[in-house]
């Protein structure tokens, strides 16, 4: 019988604080973008540049971070990803040009893709021997995700307020130097042999990165290579010994029609909140500070919902019924949104549908999640949560682009004109709704019938 870590629980403070800032440094950004914007020169489109080269970044390496893990031992990696973490924190605040924003924030994304996985690693090593302990475990490492969104949303607002949006970054210099020192609470396994598949990372992450930046530009020739790329990559993964993302993998059941719902809900969700921020500070005027509490409403209800009422229902009713509710719900709340006025108000064009927006975003994460990782086997379930995370994050990104697209081209990039901005956000939170809605008609049409609530229940209580 394996004798327990006697320092686990310490040990997981540094894994959960470690998912606190890696989900904290995709919201910590987002009140201060238009400052951003301001001093460092970004247009209108380009500015999603400062969200998504961290999100392209961290989803494309993903998988080579847990392959990383497995290799070279957690601890080893998931030091390296604070010391690379906190390198790109110093570019990005102090950069003084768009595009070294745009590398810091890239940076950034590559050690969150060497944290994340190898703190799963961890926490898997340190309670894996008992599910009670770890299911205790689990469920306080994944409150750690919307406390650090809920925190980078108020905390990005404060900061930028009553200091200036570099400090938004130069948080992450303390903080990341005292989890490096803490590190010590970490088990310390050794790596096995094996391959690092390099050319599959790197045609992943630049076929999606070109994919972005040709949505962003119309640019077709980067459309196409980076179609090429992508699909190099999956030709790369059924050829190599030790592929990041071995093909058979989607024979798995459910697995195909789970990311392709966290696709669609990252497509939707992250496009609805990037302009929304946007909506609130250039066309309602909110400085960053009442910008950052405005939000707050909507980021609480997510935490609520994803800790104390979702796994219940999960339990009860099964994956696909609440993701179908939950993209559906998304979908109105979105489309709440774009009824938002050139001289609207909180309380009437942004909390009412913000707030039914966050219950749907809630009501279906955590069962796509689930889902996609259910039928994996348990020596796949860690590449089936890499693969639904990443999925996610590529929806986002790819979302991202093409509502920024759609926004621009329908007025979003007149600053200064109230009527030309509402217009275009209004545009882009009616793509988001769209594509949340086709969420729901592919989840009803490709979503096998879910296990049965008790099975259910018992994959989120392990």
């Amino acid at each position: 019988m394996t004798t327990p870590n006697p320092r686990r629980w310490w040990a997981l403070v540094v894994l959960a604080a470690a998912q606190f800032m890696v989900i904290m440094d995709t919201s910590i950004i987002g009140v201060a973008l238009p400052d951003m914007q301001r001093e460092l020169g970004f247009t209108q489109g380009g500015l999603q540049w400062v969200f998504n080269a961290y999100v392209i970044a961290f989803g494309g390496l993903l998988l080579l971070g847990g392959r990383l893990s497995d290799l070279f031992g957690a601890r080893k990696v998931f030091t390296t990803g604070w010391v690379v973490l906190i390198a790109g924190s110093v570019v990005a605040a102090a950069a003084g040009t768009a595009w070294v924003e745009v590398l810091g924030r890239g940076i950034q994304g590559v050690g969150g893709a060497l944290i994340a996985p190898a703190a799963m690693t961890l926490l898997m090593m340190l309670f894996g021997h008992n599910p009670k302990e770890l299911g205790k475990a689990m469920a306080l490492y994944g409150a750690a995700a919307p406390a650090g969104g809920t925190a980078g949303v108020f905390l990005g607002g404060v900061i930028t307020e009553y200091l200036s949006w570099p400090w938004v970054f130069i948080v992450y210099i303390p903080i990341g130097l005292a989890t490096l020192a803490a590190t010590g609470l970490l088990p310390a396994v050794q790596g096995k042999r094996g391959s690092v598949d390099i050319a599959g990372a790197v045609s992943v992450t630049a076929g999606l990165a070109l994919v972005v930046y040709a949505i962003v530009a119309a640019n077709w020739p980067a459309a196409v290579a980076g179609v090429v790329l992508l699909i190099a990559f999956l030709l790369i993964q059924g050829k190599v010994r030790e592929p990041l993302m071995p093909l058979s993998i989607w024979r798995t059941p459910g697995l195909a029609a789970s990311n392709l719902a966290m696709a669609l809900l990252g497509a939707a969700w992250i496009p609805m909140w990037y302009f929304l921020n946007l909506y609130l500070q250039q066309v309602l005027g909110f400085g960053a500070f009442p910008s950052g509490a405005a939000l707050l409403p909507m980021t609480i209800a997510v935490m609520i919902f994803m800790i104390g009422i979702t796994a219940k229902l999960l339990g009860k009713f099964g994956a696909k019924p609440l993701i179908v509710l939950g993209l559906a719900v998304l979908a109105a709340g979105v489309a709440g949104l774009s009824f938002a006025r050139p001289d609207g108000t909180f309380l009437a064009d942004v909390l009412p549908a913000s707030l039914i927006a966050a219950v749907g975003m809630s009501l279906a994460y955590i069962p796509a999640m689930m889902s996609a990782m259910s039928g994996a086997k348990p020596e796949e379930a860690g590449l089936a949560s890499g693969i639904v995370n990443t999925t996610y994050q590529v929806g986002s990104a790819l979302g991202l682009a093409v509502m920024t697209a759609i926004a621009t081209s329908q007025g979003a990039d007149k600053l200064g004109d109230l009527v030309a901005l509402t217009d275009g956000f209004q545009a882009a939170f009616i793509g988001a709704a769209i594509v949340a809605a086709v969420g729901v008609v592919a989840t009803v049409a490709f979503m096998r019938r879910p296990r049965s609530a008790v099975q259910e229940k018992n994959s989120v209580n392990v």
